[in-house]
């Protein structure tokens, strides 16, 4: 019998591992940031970790990408190419990984500002990641108590009107994941008429809201893959992949599930049982 979007509680738990391995690559990674780091190097460091721990970078299976991670530089949204550039002192840098073990996916995304620079531009940054960031747990919260996906967006979209004037993208949303990173059900960082699948025990999603400073229109490089703010201001994205079991949530890329956010928040994430 056809399941849908939803996974069984043995694919459930396989689901823990990827997520695990991708919150570690990505913690590397972060503590790695600093002036005149090449984003290559930080894609080096992701990969050393992801295959020490006996997974693969589930980046390089796309088609026609050979990166571990896409790094996102100020004004770039997604999926920007790693490469010679040097970060420097008050970037804004989305570093988005993932890794597959066992057949299944992890995907995740963090934000970090570069430390000195500008102080002006410097905390503009750290406040366009700040609002992201809390769109993204904001949305996760609304996961646990939600009948709904749809009401996972209309979270985000709350939390990003009430504390900011930034744009929400509509061409670059969150999705489920399991077996392919990338599968049904898509998750919506606004509000939808569709109101999306019922959240029940086995749905599992990537929430990532990605979020513009000013406009969100964009351009693509020559590349291919580097998606651009079209009128040069910054973007900030962050991303969880978070499961819905029968004992409630796991956040499946937070090495403590999501425990530290999310009681702030009056939810209290339910590690996944072994079957």
């Amino acid at each position: 019998m056809r399941r849908g979007p939803y996974k069984s509680r043995s694919e459930l738990a396989a689901m823990r591992e990827p997520g695990r391995i991708t919150a570690l690559a990505l913690q590397a990674v972060e503590a790695a940031v600093a002036p005149g780091v090449t984003t290559l190097e930080l894609d080096a460091i992701a990969e050393r970790v992801i295959r020490g721990e006996g997974a693969v970078p589930n980046f390089q299976l796309e088609p026609d990408y050979d990166h571990t991670l896409c790094v996102n530089v100020n004004d770039v949204v997604v999926h920007g190419v790693p490469d010679g550039y040097a970060l420097q002192p008050g970037d804004l840098v989305t570093i988005d990984c993932g890794a597959m073990v066992g057949g299944f996916n992890g995907d995740a995304a963090i934000s970090v500002v570069v430390p000195g620079g500008d102080p002006a531009v410097a905390d503009a940054r750290a406040r366009l990641s700040e609002v992201t960031h809390d769109a993204l747990w904001a949305g996760i919260a609304a996961l646990a108590s939600a009948k709904q996906l749809g009401e996972v967006g209309a979270a985000i979209e709350d939390h990003i009107e009430a504390h900011s004037d930034y744009g929400i993208s509509e061409d670059y949303i969150g999705h489920g994941i399991g077996k392919r990173m990338h599968e049904e059900p898509p998750v919506f960082n606004y509000r939808t008429r569709v109101v999306g699948p019922a959240v029940k025990p086995g749905l599992c999603v990537a929430i990532e809201p990605i979020i513009h400073a000013r406009g969100t229109e964009t351009t693509v490089d020559d590349d291919g893959w580097t998606v651009r703010n079209a009128d040069g201001a910054d973007a900030c994205q962050w991303e969880h992949s978070v499961a819905v079991h029968s004992g409630g949530i796991w956040v499946l890329t937070a090495l403590d599930g999501g425990a530290e956010r999310l009681r702030a928040l009056g939810v209290e994430p339910t590690p996944i049982p072994d079957r």
